[in-house]
């Protein structure tokens, strides 16, 4: 307050099952006023106090994710990392952040309760850490693995079961291993057939600005010519362009689908992260 409040101009009322009354101010700054209030009820404190604490032990939607990683040779060895999530964190978030790891498709969704604390079981596993983490109510930039599962790499299904700290199950399923195993493995193949794993989502994500961008590269580089050029920007829509582009490519080797590659990872490297292509230097 700029001066000094003037008299009579706050009134501070005080009301009860038996009517109400005034009550004088016994000093008033300039963000509060403080009272006298004798035999104040403390039941309003106190439901808030229950409010709040009900609140944060009721169990809200989260979700499982599961990223296998590429087996070490030497070890035998090969990781499991498991996410436990908020529902609303979308997978490429995720998956962004998991490079050189195949992400499992299964039933994920689970009901978790804010800073509680989880355990995940695996009878096949090697070994499992944290033995314990309490769920978060994170929503990133950065998202780290809940539990870290070290498997044989000839595993072909494992058992994975969370726990509460009561030892309650809130998710378990069968999980199978060998479809992303092979898409792990079929990233080390040649350069044409890498194309063709990821061809899919090629074709659903790429945009029309870097399909234009990724045809002047391989124009220039002599990967593609002028009337090849044209046959893809003829397609009506931009999903039939990725297809020609992409299968045009294919048809001329390895050299030409390194290109491709090297191409996207500096046109678009998000696309490039997401569809988790591995890049090798083209030999001359």
């Amino acid at each position: 307050m700029d001066a000094p409040l003037p008299e009579g101009l706050l009134s501070v009322v005080h009301i009860t099952g038996d009517g109400m009354n005034f009550l004088e101010p016994l000093e008033v700054t300039d963000t509060h006023v403080v009272v006298t209030v004798p035999h104040f009820s403390a039941i309003g404190l106190l439901k808030n106090f229950i409010k709040r604490l009900l609140n944060k032990m009721r169990p809200v939607s989260g979700k499982v994710l599961l990223f296998l990683g590429q087996p070490n040779p030497k070890t035998q060895r090969q990781k499991l990392n498991v996410f436990l999530l908020p529902k609303n964190i979308h997978l490429d978030e995720v998956s962004t952040q998991q490079r050189y790891t195949e992400n499992i498709q299964v039933p994920s969704k689970c009901k978790l309760v804010e800073d509680q604390s989880y355990s995940l079981h695996c009878p096949q596993a090697i070994k499992i850490q944290p033995k314990s983490a309490d769920f978060d109510l994170e929503f990133g930039p950065n998202y780290d693995p809940t539990f870290e599962v070290r498997l044989p790499t000839n595993t072909e299904e494992v058992t994975l079961t969370v726990k509460d700290q009561r030892q309650m199950v809130v998710w378990e399923h069968d999980v199978d291993l060998t479809d992303s195993r092979r898409r792990i493995e079929g990233r080390n193949a040649p350069a044409g057939q890498r194309l063709h794993l990821v061809r899919p989502e090629f074709v659903r994500r790429v945009s029309g600005p870097v399909l234009n961008q990724l045809l002047d590269k391989l124009l220039h580089l002599d990967f593609i010519n002028d009337e090849e050029v044209q046959s893809v920007k003829a397609k009506p829509v931009i999903q039939d362009k990725a297809r020609e582009l992409i299968d045009t490519v294919r048809k001329k080797g390895t050299r030409a689908s390194s290109a491709l590659i090297a191409a996207l990872r500096k046109v678009d490297p998000n696309l490039f992260r997401v569809l988790k292509l591995r890049w090798r230097k083209i030999k001359k």
